[in-house]
């Protein structure tokens, strides 16, 4: 998948110590994640496509907040979901029905929209099911006016968070690895979305919440590596020691072990949340959340290595001036190795030629 590309490693290096991150970092090893682009690219185009079909061809499976239906909460200590989920098959429902434990005394039916006979059917098998009265039972028609409401604003939320973050990279960083940052951000929005119409999971509010925060992450873990090609490329027309391409790659192979670190750090929690809350506890609202996030944060990272780099390298050589240096480097029969001190080696190596004379002490 990658090839290993060894670099020249001196005494400097040989004190960041051996372990792969430092060599990565100095640049001793090397990963050739750059003109891999293409295969990447491949992966990625894939996923989407899946996804894009899934969304239109069979649609998300929305819950009742964006469709409308009917919520029953149940307080009954030691009420179970199989006891509800009869109650209401009994009623003669059984379509689009979802029941949820939320903590230790409450039972939640979500149905699609019912008539008022079925509904009231509903009710009264609950309460004969678990013994109380009709009216404990906390009844909520839900329209779907309310989900078109929130969609229509999460769309305007999206849409105002990817014109500010183009905004802002543009201004702190450049136009190009704004476009980048945009591309990844909706690559990961997309394949997310796309994921949950292939499995079929429910898209409630709190997985709107989820696809939202995803948005945060995903760029927050884009903007490490950039700020790092920013770096490295910072004088490269002037050094004309690597084309662009090749200083984006030592960026990556620098970043990777803190955007793995980072995305493990942030994934084992969020399982946690996963597993405890909707394994253990029932909780849909914990799941749903937490679900997005856990997809979200995955394909985040994968965009940040594999897509946004390979986008902002392949914008950036095609400027002249680019063009210009990878001829010059060519010219010279290869690549000089970048490294992560190569500046300051620079320093350091000034020998005493380079200094000024003395002058000579009277005596």
């Amino acid at each position: 998948m990658f090839k290993y590309q060894p670099q020249a490693w001196g005494r400097k290096e040989m004190a960041h110590g051996t372990t792969l991150g430092a060599r990565l970092y100095s640049g001793e090893t090397s990963f050739d994640f750059i003109a891999s682009r293409k295969r990447w690219y491949a992966v990625s185009a894939l996923l989407l496509a899946i996804s894009i079909g899934t969304i239109v061809f069979q649609g998300l499976h929305l819950g009742i907040e964006f469709k409308g239906g009917s919520s029953y909460t149940v307080t009954k200590v030691g009420a179970t979901v199989e006891e509800a989920r009869s109650a209401v098959e009994s009623a003669g429902v059984s379509s689009e029905v979802i029941v949820q434990s939320v903590g230790n005394d409450k039972i939640r039916v979500q149905t699609g929209s019912l008539s008022t006979v079925q509904s009231n059917a509903v009710q009264d098998a609950l309460a004969a099911k678990f013994a109380i009265s009709v009216e404990t039972i906390d009844t909520q028609i839900i329209g779907p006016s309310w989900g078109k409401e929130i969609t229509k604003k999460a769309l305007y939320g999206l849409i105002a968070f990817l014109l500010a973050v183009m905004l802002y990279l543009a201004m702190a960083f450049e136009p190009k690895m704004a476009i980048a940052s945009i591309v990844a951000v909706v690559h990961d929005v997309i394949i997310t979305v796309g994921i949950y119409a292939l499995v079929g999971f429910d898209v409630t509010p709190a997985t709107v919440i989820g696809f939202l925060t995803i948005l945060g992450y995903s760029l927050y873990d884009t903007v490490i590596v950039f700020d790092k090609v920013r770096e490295n490329t910072r004088a490269i027309t002037t050094t004309g020691k690597s084309t662009y391409s090749q200083a984006t790659n030592l960026a990556v192979n620098q970043t990777i072990v803190r955007s793995l670190n980072t995305s493990i750090i942030a994934l084992l929690p969020v399982g946690s949340i996963l597993f405890v809350g909707a394994g253990l506890l029932g909780a849909g609202t914990l799941k749903d959340l937490s679900l997005a996030l856990f997809i979200g944060l995955a394909i985040g990272t994968y965009s940040s290595l594999f897509i946004a780099p390979q986008v902002l390298s392949g914008l950036r050589e095609r400027e002249p001036a680019m063009i210009a240096l990878a001829k010059r480097v060519n010219a010279r029969g290869g690549v000089t190795p970048v490294t992560a001190d190569a500046g300051s080696d620079a320093i350091q190596n000034r020998g005493p030629r380079n200094q000024p004379k003395r002058k000579a002490k009277k005596k």
